[in-house]
């Protein structure tokens, strides 16, 4: 039994990186205007993800809220591979609050090395929204507390 969850782990942490290697593709090749958006819609989904009770499942069917690992991150890749930029938005948003949650206290080291690289692309996306700042509380997205 502890080879079959090994292997069920290491599985989906490589479909994580392969999906998280998509949504860097993703971020980069969306307009210029969109990143501020983008930048509000993580922030947003972040809080709402923080606030369910189980925050790993977010963006998961209610029906399926028992499995082992949520749809979150399959919906929201689905979703970023959009030609509609909004959707790409909001598919990426989605993707990296339901990812965060799953990997945040993970004790595995590759999981825990792709939270370090979710927390990367979180940072990337608020330094590509910088030039268009405005001093609002969209700027302070990333301070702990709002992700907590």
């Amino acid at each position: 039994m502890r080879l079959v969850s090994h292997l069920i782990a290491v599985n989906r942490e490589i479909r994580l990186r392969r999906q998280l290697a998509d949504i860097e593709r993703v971020v980069l090749a969306l307009p210029v205007r969109t990143h501020a958006d983008l930048q509000q819609l993580v922030r947003r989904e972040m809080e709402q993800a923080a606030a369910c009770d189980f925050p790993h499942l977010y963006g998961t069917p209610p029906e399926e809220r028992y499995s082992t690992y949520g749809h979150g991150p399959d919906i929201g890749l689905a979703k970023a591979r959009s030609e509609n930029p909004l959707i790409a938005t909001r598919g990426v948003a989605l993707w990296i609050a339901s990812v965060y949650h799953e990997t945040l206290d993970a004790r595995r080291p590759n999981m825990e090395d792709l939270h370090r690289q979710i927390l990367r692309l979180m940072r990337q996306i608020k330094e590509l929204s910088a030039p268009g700042r405005t001093g609002d509380a969209s700027d302070r997205w990333m301070e702990p507390h709002a992700v907590a």
